[in-house]
């Protein structure tokens, strides 16, 4: 570093000052706006359809320490004039790392997978009230042709179901497996008997079966909230389905959950069996903890087996009696004999019925008019393919994890600055798509030429082409070499002037004015 330390060298100078100049001056002109504007720009110069708006959330993994946020606000404290900085806070996640801070990064995108809108919130901040906030939010950017927003199970609340009413903004969702709605519906569905077919795919592979979606829509009245507070009940559509595919993922699952808890009640089996109780009294004491009748400890009833049905019955044992006095017994003495009580134990596994498994519920504000049950089917089963991509790619190849920010504003920008990245990721996947498609090309994949490649695959696919410098008779000579044609097709599809490639090819030495990639 003393090389480095000139005489007349400011902080400006350095990477770490830069960067964050730049994002403390890009919170400053309001996040929102300016990725509205670059996604709204986005969607005019590429012409990407927008009838489902994907909405999802995430958590943000941070190192290090950063500043302390407000102490008390509420998810709707944002300021249309100036955005508030998110608080980092202890949550719990699935990555194991409960030990560190993580915001909450809000994202919808298009039906390409495009990033239209962003929200950073409180690491605390629940997804069922971040969900209305991202509503209100998508009402004010302004975004024409989408016809409904579609979420996950998180999204589904009263306050929710209000807002899109009142606001006359389309909403699918998927309805928790704990609402008692969902539960009354799924009964009714298979009660029903033959369901219509709403949706049919082949299988993966050529030994799987072909993939089919029955279902059926029915009308229920729920309670919702209005704005204020102010509490109702509307009619709301609930699509019932029921999926081959889903219900053979469930059954392999349940199998394997009802083989781990095997092992697990053999312990207890064999744990129960070893104990000896006093009186018949304190055996049936037992059984009342074990089958889940007791008060159970701090307060937390016990949780009964969830795949398996066990049968507790007390049996009289009668063992002889300790003696009091040492030594060996005489031959005269008569032995004594105590009763003593232990519990047997017997498990049955419990065989669900082959309609038990596959079925989810939906949930729409939309009208039948408005959306066929097809359509509000396929639009949530591009969930999987449009924003669960995305995070995948922000946890992963973008590395916005570890992030070591003091600055709350700048933990904000910084996620932003990701999410145009990721505009950017798919903007090149999909026109690489949409090319390869119109022009019935392909280009090396993973496992073989694909129509259908990512932008990793294809930022992949470049990493052999090498810009070599060199000089000749001292004159400077630039040369690129492993430029092959599919390289030339990618540079067709997102826009870029392959000339500049196609002249080294070509056997020259110099290389056109124009920016290389």
């Amino acid at each position: 570093m003393l090389p480095l330390l000139q005489p007349g060298l400011t902080s400006t100078a350095l990477n770490d000052y830069r960067l964050g100049q730049i994002l403390d001056a890009l919170f400053s002109a309001h996040l929102n706006r300016v990725f509205g504007a670059v996604a709204l720009k986005a969607l005019e110069v590429y012409a990407s359809p927008t009838p489902w708006l994907h909405q999802d959330t995430t958590t943000i993994t941070l190192y290090g320490a950063s500043e302390e946020g407000e102490p008390l606000r509420t998810p709707h404290s944002q300021s249309p004039e100036r955005p508030v900085p998110p608080r980092p806070a202890y949550v719990h996640s699935q990555d194991g790392h409960d030990d560190l801070k993580k915001v909450l990064l809000s994202l919808g995108v298009s039906s390409d997978g495009l990033p239209l809108r962003l929200g950073v919130r409180d690491g605390n901040t629940s997804d069922s009230t971040e969900t209305p906030v991202a509503i209100e939010e998508c009402v004010v950017l302004g975004l024409d042709g989408v016809r409904s927003i579609v979420a996950d199970s998180k999204a589904y609340c009263k306050r929710t179901l209000g807002l899109c009413l009142e606001q006359h903004v389309g909403l699918i969702t998927l309805v928790p497996r704990t609402c008692a709605v969902r539960q009354a519906v799924e009964v009714w569905g298979q009660q029903q008997g033959a369901l219509p077919l709403w949706l049919e795919k082949p299988g993966r592979t050529r030994q799987e079966a072909p993939r089919r979606w029955h279902g059926q829509s029915v009308v229920r009245l729920v309670p919702v909230e209005y704005a204020g507070g102010r509490l109702d009940v509307a009619e709301i559509r609930f699509l019932v389905v029921h999926s081959s595919q889903l219900a053979h993922q469930t059954a392999v699952a349940y199998a394997a959950a009802q083989a781990k808890e095997a092992e697990r009640l053999a312990a207890h089996v064999q744990h129960v069996e070893a104990r000896w109780f006093a009186c018949a009294a304190d055996a049936e004491a037992a059984i009342a903890d074990y089958e889940g009748r007791g008060q159970g400890r701090r307060g937390r009833k016990p949780h009964p087996w969830r795949y398996h049905v066990l049968h507790y019955r007390v049996e009289a044992v009668s063992v002889p009696k300790k003696r009091t006095r040492r030594g060996r017994p005489p031959k005269t003495e008569t032995p004594q004999v105590e009763v003593r009580y232990r519990l047997s134990v017997s498990s049955e596994a419990l065989v669900p019925s082959e309609d038990a498994h596959g079925w989810m519920v939906l949930a729409t504000t939309l009208r039948p008019a408005e959306c066929t049950d097809t359509e509000m089917l396929q639009a949530y089963q591009e969930q999987h393919i449009t924003v669960e991509p995305g995070f995948r790619w922000i946890k992963n190849p973008a590395a916005i994890s570890p992030v070591w920010l003091e600055k709350p504003e700048r933990i904000a920008a910084l996620a932003m600055r990701t999410v145009v990245g990721l505009l950017v990721y798919a903007v090149i996947q999909r026109q690489v798509r949409l090319y390869l498609r119109d022009h019935d090309r392909h280009i090396p994949g993973n496992k073989g030429p694909t129509a259908t490649p990512t932008a990793a695959v294809v930022f992949a696919l470049f990493t052999p082409v090498t810009l070599v410098h060199f000089a000749m008779d001292n004159a400077p000579i630039l040369h690129v070499h492993r430029i092959q044609e599919d390289h030339l097709i990618v540079c067709e599809a997102v826009g870029i002037d392959h000339a500049w490639y196609q002249g080294v090819a070509a056997g020259q030495n110099s290389l056109p004015s124009t920016t290389p990639p």
